[in-house]
């Protein structure tokens, strides 16, 4: 059974809150200061501290220090944005705004709880804590666990294969063990795969003799050979096609590489760093990739995780892009803006670092010169396009045919004032007349299964 820690100094809504996770099972302690909490419990001991923003004495953000690696769920209200905000940069592992929809509560503090145990069990020892890789940005388990595995594998010659969707940085990790290794004096050769045409990859790899097709005029040295003592990165190895896949098997087997159209073979050192978002295991059981191939380049995996399983990651990378970009431009550092932080840590980022990457560039371009901020409809993410899961079925809103005299569940109410006002106003002005943020109004809609208004023609262009 989780214990939870509630802070707040208003009695009544400590109570509420402690009925309410112990209806759920929690064991709940409570405390109405910073002081108190500290003087009646010891902190390590819980598994989740709530907290309200603003308490006598102290506030609830001195608990992020106390706490250690304890997670703290910082409570504000809706016109606090800015402070909730900063709570994050903090260290605050969420905020809820007050007042609080129950399920809403619920379904943070198991989220929270959740990711708090998955990072102790994937957290790696003090002793193989990795050290920081050039070019790559990541304080979470996952991604310190990656530095940790990148710093034990470059300096041997051992055949790596990468894992990770399009855009996590497969490249970034392959030029780290390059780099890392006894080869960082001799060339690294990347080659993407499925950018070269199937029927010149193998001319392109191997090289040819002069003669050897048409078109052919000299003899050229391919890829492989000019990764000679060095190391050759294929990105989207899946893409190979089968015959390539032979010639690929021989160079890792027999060290030698025999171009197209010659007689003899060439001897070469070549360390491989393979990379794929695909499934290379499958891919063989539907002979679509050589089995054999698989198990060569199978030596040492590697997985990079996507961008919306690395925490308080895509901040510090937003944060870093944004430097990057505004001093390529030439102008002073901007910040970004509560609400462009809150878009960027919410949104799923289904293109990773790249697609992160291209937004902050064109907010850095589009923000006006005299802003200092880049606000949330500049950095242009569109959070109606965070994919749904549709294994959780939609819940349909409540009727609108009810009875004016009749009690309205906060939900209830919700669901109407959206339904009768989302074809005069805004989305910004919905949120501000609930009294919400944009980012709870999104959620809500989700939560409720009321889609977005498509704005029509107007009469002018009829």
């Amino acid at each position: 059974m989780s214990h939870i820690l509630i802070v707040e100094d208003e009695a009544i809504i400590r109570t509420a809150l402690r009925k309410l996770l112990e209806r759920h099972r929690y064991r709940v302690s409570e405390a109405g200061s910073v002081r108190e909490a500290t003087s009646k419990y010891r902190l390590s001991e819980v598994d989740l501290i709530i907290s309200d923003l603003r308490l006598p004495g102290a506030p609830g953000t001195d608990l992020l220090k106390l706490a250690g690696d304890v997670p703290v769920l910082i409570m504000t209200s809706y016109a606090s944005l800015r402070s909730a905000v900063d709570s994050m940069r903090m260290g605050a592992a969420d905020y809820i705004a007050k007042p609080f929809d129950h399920d809403e509560m619920i379904a943070t503090v198991r989220r929270v709880i959740g990711k708090a145990e998955q990072s102790r069990a994937q957290a790696p020892s003090p002793r193989n804590r990795g050290k920081a890789i050039t070019g790559m940005i990541g304080n979470s388990p996952v991604m310190q666990d990656l530095f940790a595995r990148i710093n034990k594998v470059a300096p041997t010659d051992a055949t790596v294969l990468v894992h990770g969707e399009t855009g996590t940085g497969k490249e970034l990790v392959a030029r780290a063990i390059h780099e890392q290794s006894r080869r960082n004096g001799k060339p690294l050769i990347s080659v993407n795969c499925a950018a070269i045409p199937e029927t010149l990859i193998e001319a392109e790899l191997f090289g040819h003799e002069k003669g050897a097709f048409t078109g052919a005029q000299t003899a050229r040295e391919g890829l492989v050979a000019a990764a000679d003592g060095g190391t050759l990165f294929l990105d989207e190895i899946g893409e190979l096609p089968l015959e390539a896949q032979a010639r690929l098997l021989r160079v890792l087997q027999e060290g030698e590489v025999r171009p197209i159209g010659a007689v003899e073979s060439r001897k070469v050192d070549v360390r491989l760093v393979a990379a794929t978002h695909r499934n290379l295991r499958q891919l063989a059981s539907e002979h679509k990739f050589r089995e054999d191939l698989y198990y060569r380049i199978n030596v040492v995996q590697m997985t990079l995780p996507p961008l919306r399983e690395r925490g308080k990651d895509v901040l510090s990378i937003a944060e870093n892009l944004l430097e990057k970009f505004c001093a390529r431009v030439e102008r002073p550092t901007l910040k970004l803006s509560p609400e462009a932080i809150q878009a960027v840590t919410t949104y799923t980022w289904p293109g990773n670092v790249r697609e992160l990457e291209n937004a902050i560039q064109r907010a850095v371009i589009l923000t006006e010169d005299d802003c200092t901020e880049i606000d949330h409809d500049t950095l242009d993410i569109d959070l109606d396009l965070v994919p749904i899961d549709d294994s959780e079925p939609q819940r349909r809103p409540r009727s609108l045919h009810t009875d004016p005299g009749e009690d309205l569940s906060l939900e209830d109410y919700f669901a109407r004032f959206v339904l009768e006002h989302q074809e005069t106003m805004s989305e910004t002005e919905l949120a501000k007349k609930l009294g919400v943020s944009r980012k709870c109004l999104w959620e809500r809609r989700q939560k409720l299964g009321i889609p977005r208004k498509k704005k029509g023609r107007s009469a002018a262009e009829a």
